[in-house]
This record gives structure tokens, C-alpha cells and sequence, in this order.
């Protein structure tokens, strides 16, 4: 999980380059492009046949992933970078929720506590300026999308847990990008734009960065219960604050530093927290 936030905040700065020209879906659509052809390599080198088991639920997972991917890109374009990625961190709050309701998963009291404290940790990172004060609030309609884009985000990472005991987990990744292209297709048509050399770089490393990213988050999220495993996820909030100081000159203070290290806080207790089987808790994929 830490391996998967360090390259999905690399996918971010990558997003952030491209996001004021480069329309949300062309993004989306250059990514799949890459994926598809990253991960059919993946398995074929480790000989899994890509088309699963429960298809239609990994078809399920494949368009409520693209949704949020639309809705992420389309926040980190139309808002800084920090506000954009307080809004997408507020999917861990919707994962554990989600998994205690849907898969039955046990829902302590150290793992709500560390899920109140990420977040917190992350507003404080973040410093909002609807939160915070300050001279110009942030723009609603993007902020819904920021908000919409953690909820499919905390959607999608429930079907991935609930996939595990009968998708390899190259499967589930594969099945992202095979479905998000002809998504992606139609909205790109409608308002193509030429990327220049330089974004088209930065598009390589979007969908190379988010195919990393995604090989670990899937492995992460079936070898360890849903809240327990977006709650550690966190960290790619140091990361941004990371990226946002060395590429975009942002300040690191005082709230930057106390908001790091209750998103550490956060991940230590989460680690931590003492899991209790509950009925029907699903096998791992990835130790089969």
C-alpha cells in the first residue's frame, strides 16, 4: 500500500502537468492504452488467463474505476493540488464504511480513531481554503467532483476486496484498463486536443506510474482487510507534500509538519490495530 501511494502521487504530478490543456478523458484514455498493453504483458508472463472468474463483477469494477478516475483528474486540473488531493483522501472514510457494510468486515474502535485521524491529517496538510480561511473559497463544482471521485474510488476498492477469493489480482488490474478504453473513447471525440512531445511524457507517466500503483494497491487491498488498507494509504499525503515543495516550490509549515505526522500517526495505528476474523472473511488472492 505505501509502494502503490508513492506511485499514485507520482501519477498526480504527472495529471497536474497535463490537466490545464489536456481534456480528463484524453488522460483517462492514454493511460488505458498503456495499461492494457503493461498488464496483458504481466500475464502473460505469469501465465493467468485475463479473463476471470466473475466477469461481470470485474466489468462492475472496471466502470465505477474509470468514473472515479474522471472525477480525480478532472479535480487535480481544476483545483491546487493539495485541495484536490484532500477531497480524493476522503475515500478511506467511505472504504471502511462500505466494507463494514457490504462485506461484513469488523470495524474497531483503533481503526475508526485512525481513520478520524488521517483524515484530519490530511485536511491539515492540505489546509483548504473553505477550512482554513482565506481570500477566495474553493470552486463547488469541482470540489463535488473531487468528493464524487472518492466515493467511486471507495466503490470500486470494495469490489476489488470482494474479488479476492476468485480473481488473480494482474486479472482485476487488466480488467481497469480493458474497460475505462471504450469508455473513454466517446468523450475523447468530442473534444480531442493534440497533446505536444512534452505531455505526451508526461502521459507515459501517468499510465506507467498508475499501472504500478495498481498492481500494489490490488495486492494490498486483498491481502489486507478494506479500512486497514486505505487507512495506511495515507502516506501519499507526505508524498504530495514531497513533490508539491521540490516541482512547485510550495511552502512546507508548521501545518504541513503537524498534518504529516498525524497521517503517520494514522498509519502506525492502523498497523497496529488487532483484526478479528469475521464470518465469511475472504482468502487473499494473492497467496494462492
Amino acid at each position: 500500500m505505501v509502494a502503490s501511494a508513492f506511485s499514485f502521487s507520482l501519477m498526480s504530478l504527472c495529471v497536474k502537468q497535463v490537466g490545464t490543456r489536456i481534456p480528463a478523458a484524453e488522460v483517462v484514455l492514454a493511460r488505458s492504452l498503456l495499461s492494457v498493453v503493461l498488464s496483458w504483458w504481466l500475464l502473460r508472463r505469469a501465465a493467468v488467463s485475463p479473463w476471470g472468474n466473475r466477469r461481470g463483477l470485474l466489468i462492475w469494477r472496471g466502470c465505477v474505476g474509470t468514473g472515479a478516475l474522471l472525477c480525480v483528474y478532472s479535480a487535480l486540473a481544476s483545483l491546487p493540488l493539495a485541495s484536490a488531493t484532500v477531497l480524493q483522501y476522503l475515500y478511506p472514510t467511505f472504504t471502511g464504511v462500505l466494507a463494514w457494510v457490504g462485506l461484513r468486515e469488523h470495524l474497531s474502535k483503533r481503526l475508526v480513531a485512525a481513520i478520524a485521524i488521517g483524515w484530519l491529517g490530511v485536511l491539515v496538510v492540505a489546509q483548504p481554503a473553505a477550512l482554513f480561511g482565506g481570500s477566495m473559497p474553493l470552486p463547488l463544482i469541482p470540489v463535488l467532483v473531487g468528493i464524487c471521485g472518492a466515493l467511486l474510488t471507495a466503490i470500486a476498492y470494495v469490489s476489488v476486496r470482494s474479488l479476492a477469493n476468485t480473481e488473480h489480482p494482474l486479472v482485476v488490474v487488466f480488467y481497469f484498463p480493458l474497460v475505462a478504453l471504450p469508455m473513454s473513447i466517446p468523450l475523447v471525440w468530442l473534444d480531442p486536443v493534440l497533446p505536444t512531445p512534452v505531455e505526451l511524457i508526461w502521459l507515459v507517466g501517468v499510465g506507467l506510474f498508475t499501472q504500478i500503483g495498481q498492481v500494489y494497491l490490488t495486492r494490498g487491498i486483498m491481502a489486507l482487510p478494506a479500512a486497514r488498507a486505505t487507512a495506511i494509504s495515507y502516506v501519499q499525503v507526505i508524498f504530495a507534500g514531497l513533490w508539491g515543495w521540490i516541482v512547485f516550490s510550495e511552502t512546507i509549515n508548521r501545518w504541513t509538519i503537524t498534518g504529516a505526522l498525524l497521517v503517520m500517526a494514522a498509519t502506525l495505528i492502523s498497523l497496529s490495530s488487532p483484526h478479528r476474523p469475521a464470518n465469511g472473511e475472504l482468502k487473499p488472492a494473492g497467496d494462492r
